[in-house]
């Protein structure tokens, strides 16, 4: 009997992570989903079924995300996808430091402190999945987009991190890779064409990846992109 895993979602309150949520519950993972309010968690989770776990995660609060680590234990999965974008329409002599500030704290060092909060446990069982929600925007190869420079350059400084996560876990059995899901019809992005269902089976591929699967990737779909 295959063993069920363990998927934690963050930002998984709305939009494309509870999507994600809702796939990888599909798939017969058992699911965690996480937001900044523990109520709005704890509805989240109701609504997604009975098996469903909900609980308070502040990925920029160090408190919070050891209490988190405390309550739910080790997980299988974690799919890093809580982030803002708070500079659209900004460039890069202009945007306000506080703003780009206030962006790398989450999309950058709160993906790195929930890693550190849920990663070591997955090296110490030698299995695990990480999937860090990136963006196009923050790819060398195509060009960082200046019209949003402080959350370009966070998912630039993301696809970093996967790198080095990978670097450190990839003889342990953990693979870790990041997804850009391309623009996604979420309260971030309103007007966009793909759906957040249609996103989260590329996100939840890579969170369900076989033993031997890549990792330090950067991920769309089937497709990998250079960094």
């Amino acid at each position: 009997m295959t063993e069920q895993r363990t998927a934690l979602i963050t930002g998984a309150n709305r939009g494309l992570g509870l999507a994600v949520a809702a796939e990888l519950r599909e798939r017969g993972l058992r699911v965690v989903v996480t937001a900044r309010d523990e109520a709005e968690a704890r509805a989240t989770a109701r609504d997604l079924g009975p098996e469903v776990r909900g609980h308070a995660l502040d990925v920029t609060d160090q408190q919070t995300v050891d209490r988190a680590r405390e309550e739910i234990g080790p997980v299988d999965v974690l799919v890093s996808n809580a982030g803002v974008l708070l500079d659209s329409g900004s460039d890069p002599l202009s945007v306000s430091l506080d703003l780009v500030r206030q962006t790398f704290s989450v999309n950058l060092l709160g993906s790195w402190r929930v890693a550190q909060a849920f990663v070591p446990d997955m090296v110490r069982r030698r299995w695990g999945r990480v999937v860090l929600v990136s963006s196009g925007t923050g790819s060398f190869s195509r060009g960082l987009f200046a019209g949003s420079p402080g959350y370009s350059l966070s998912k630039a400084a993301l696809n970093g991190l996967t790198q080095l996560l990978a670097g450190q876990t990839r003889e342990f059995g953990v693979l870790v890779n990041a997804v850009n899901p391309g623009p996604t019809r979420t309260r971030m992005m309103p007007n966009a064409q793909r759906t957040a269902e249609e996103a989260a089976r590329d996100i939840a591929d890579a969170a369900t990846l076989p033993d031997g699967g890549p990792t330090g990737t950067f991920r769309r779909g089937e497709l990998t992109f250079d960094w």
